[in-house]
């Protein structure tokens, strides 16, 4: 069968990111449309309550999935240092020892996060009138974390290897399935949220289980022997080493999020829905930029084993200019249509309203969102595990600080949730590019 995988330490950089991009940027969209559609169906079909009750537990799911999927992140900058060495052996060990990590780590973590749902939400001072629903789907999602873990755990370790294809593929089955079961138990069966969260389970289930499966049947460095298998303390050591900081990274960012959705609780129903309507939407725009780093985290990662030190340098450079074309072109879009987009979540004309004005603040620092992700990407590529942990704590400073700050101010009030993301994104940019100023004289 044809091998999908992809040498990045050859050719033009642009070429190869691009190529490297666009097929995860169609995959990660996909994956996003899981919440959109869920939002889209509930808001239109059940209610800004209901809309409320899933965004209200955004933040939490995401904190409890960031601390499996850093883990499995460092197996997969590991796997690339591997495969840019053209070491096969210990790609094929590298591959089999973050299987280990990623099949305890979820399981465990998914269990604490599903019976703690009820005391972090009242801890979050979610609403009374959406707190029985925000429990339920957020129940479901814990299980959904051992699903979502094995997706994650296969694409890593395929994109590590330059096969962004192969996750696609299935991510555009599973996203259309779950469109079709949240029409039929939210739509036809009435299930409200639960219908919702179960459409979105059984959908991970579906896609993590093909494309795991798909990938060692078909991907050269998943066909392993016995000795393959065996548990490598070396191997662990170094993913862990590199996985423990971005879990911690991505976990801190997750509890500053938290920290940030009391504050928006605090404002009531309306504002919870609205913020969550700009969420799902600003998870859109995060695509692109995200996928960007993720592509060259892993030219970086490829570059760095084979010490092509140049190219690293060179992929960085070409990859900001490119976020900023992109940059140019999203904030005219947002400022222009914000109220249409956000009315495709909700009916509510005040919450459309909020939306639209919290999204044209917001849009104005997509250029500092876009630096932390590419600068990100190469320190990411590199291995540079401080870093993970000073971007996690300026977040965690940030969004606990500057969004209470700002909505005590009387004339900002409500608005100072959706300014103080900006001031987060221009001081999380700043530490991570005075970062990468450093460690570029040691690449």
């Amino acid at each position: 069968m044809r091998d999908n995988t992809v040498n990045m330490t050859e050719g033009s950089p642009v070429r190869l990111l691009l190529a490297f991009s666009l097929p995860m940027l169609i995959g990660n969209i996909f994956q996003q449309l899981y919440n959109l559609v869920d939002s889209v169906i509930v808001g239109q079909f059940i209610g800004a309550d209901a809309l409320a009750a899933i965004g209200a537990t955004g933040s939490i799911t995401f904190f409890f999935f960031a601390l499996c999927n850093g883990i499995g992140a460092g197996g997969g900058i590991v796997t690339s240092h591997f495969f840019g060495e053209g070491a096969t052996d210990k790609v094929k060990n590298c591959i089999a020892n973050t299987a280990y990590i990623m099949l305890v780590i979820p399981t465990t973590i998914g269990a604490i996060a599903f019976f703690t749902a009820g005391p972090i939400l009242r801890l979050l001072n979610t609403p009374e009138t959406i707190l029985a629903d925000s429990k339920t789907y957020m129940q479901i999602m814990c299980v959904c974390i051992v699903m979502i873990s094995v997706y994650n755990f296969a694409s890593s370790m395929l994109r590590a290897l330059g096969d962004s294809k192969t996750p696609l593929y299935f991510l555009i089955f599973s996203c259309l399935l779950n469109g079709v079961l949240d029409v039929i138990f939210v739509y036809n069966l009435k299930l409200g949220v639960w219908g919702a969260g179960v459409a979105t389970l059984i959908s991970n289930m579906i896609c993590g289980a093909l494309c795991l499966l798909f990938a060692f049947k078909t991907n050269p460095y998943f066909k392993m022997t016995r000795m393959d298998w065996r548990v490598n303390p070396v191997i662990l050591g170094r993913c862990v080493k590199l996985g423990v900081p971005l879990s911690l990274q991505f976990s801190l960012i997750a509890i500053s999020c938290m920290a940030l959705q009391r504050v928006v609780n605090s404002f009531g129903p309306v504002a919870v829905a609205a913020f969550t309507a700009t969420s799902r939407i600003e998870q859109l725009i995060h695509q692109p930029y995200g996928t960007l780093g993720t592509a060259l985290s892993t030219y970086t990662g490829q570059n760095y084993g084979a010490k092509k030190h140049d190219r690293i340098i060179e992929g960085y450079r070409k990859s900001m200019i490119m976020m900023a074309i992109f940059t140019i072109v999203m904030i005219p879009l947002i400022q222009i249509f914000g109220s249409p987009i956000t009315a495709l979540f909700v009916k509510e004309p005040e919450v459309i309203e909020m939306g639209a004005k919290a999204l044209r603040i917001t849009s104005w620092f997509y250029i500092f969102l876009g630096v932390i992700y590419v600068v990100r990407g190469v320190l990411n590529g590199i291995g540079d595990a401080t870093f993970a942990l000073i971007n996690g704590v300026t977040e965690v400073v940030g969004r606990f600080v500057v969004p209470v700050a700002l909505c005590a101010v009387a004339a900002i009030g409500v608005w100072g949730c959706w300014w103080s993301v900006g001031i987060v994104w221009f001081l999380s940019a700043l530490t991570a590019w005075l970062r990468y100023l450093y460690m570029k004289r040691k690449i």
